[in-house]
């Protein structure tokens, strides 16, 4: 189905703006949310077009009912495709919130798990009512698929609850003609890992770190991005209902970055 409507949220940055960019090259029409820098969302708008491309950016404060209200009232057309990519981390969850834990708790769980399925269940209607649509709930391989206790034990469970949303919407929808899947990257090169783990290390530490993931590598956001776009061609149907493990192994060897050889 070309030329699609597809919404990424979260996609000003990192993984999401690799998928707007692997989504506009594929001729589809993208909208993509932002919370904060809107210079980088102008940019990326800016570039898809050089490109050829249709790109337009929004404002959203993910887990905020007034903010989703807004953004559904400007995005003017059909939503194809949602890619629910807009998240938190454990070091990024504090730009949101300043004040106790239980406010970083809540935030974890609003962003990440009940912001999505605000957006699915505003999404959706119109979806089978056009008798086409992909979901896409993105994840991560930590809470989603492994335990990695470094982290904030909310941030897990918000990927956890997002994972399970995919599975249940799968299941209502097992006869319906829109499709939904879970992508759970591993330790992909984005500014939340960044910010979340990576900045805090030094040359040596980032160095080992590095080779101890499968791969020996950080992943790319543009082989993910080819993932998400892939997941919404007609191929994928196969795998409505899936919470994939895109982590090159990490899900099934989290010891890789947890046990003894991590100092943990």
């Amino acid at each position: 189905m070309a030329g699609r409507g597809v919404l990424v949220t979260g996609g000003s940055s990192g993984l999401g703006e690799a998928m707007v960019r692997r989504f506009a090259r594929a001729g589809d029409r993208v909208w993509f949310t932002y919370r904060s820098h809107p210079d980088a969302a102008a940019r990326l708008v800016a570039e898809v077009a050089e490109s050829g491309g249709k790109a337009e950016a929004f404002e959203l404060d993910q887990g905020d009912a007034e903010s989703h209200r807004r953004l559904l009232e400007r995005v003017h057309g059909p939503v194809d495709v949602l890619v629910n990519n807009a998240a938190v981390g454990t070091k990024t969850v504090e730009s949101c919130v300043d004040g106790p834990v239980e406010l970083r708790d809540e935030a974890f769980l609003r962003i990440n798990s009940v912001g999505p399925l605000w957006m699915i269940r505003a999404l959706l209607p119109a979806m089978l009512e056009r008798g086409y649509g992909k979901i896409v709930n993105v994840c991560s391989v930590g809470g989603a698929v492994a335990t990695f206790p470094a982290f904030e034990v909310a941030d897990g469970m918000s990927k956890a609850a997002l994972a399970y949303l995919t599975r249940h919407l799968a299941a209502q929808l097992v006869h319906d003609p829109v499709h939904v899947f879970a992508l759970c990257p591993g330790a992909t090169h984005t500014p939340m890992l960044r910010a979340s783990l990576l900045d805090a290390l030094d040359e040596r530490q980032l160095a080992e770190l590095t080779g101890r993931l499968p791969g020996g590598r950080l992943l790319d956001p543009a082989e993910l991005a080819e993932l998400a776009w892939w997941l919404c061609e007609e191929p994928a149907t196969l795998l409505h209902g899936a919470v994939l493990d895109a982590s090159r192994g990490l899900g099934v060897h989290p010891g890789l970055v947890t046990g003894p050889e991590a100092g943990c």
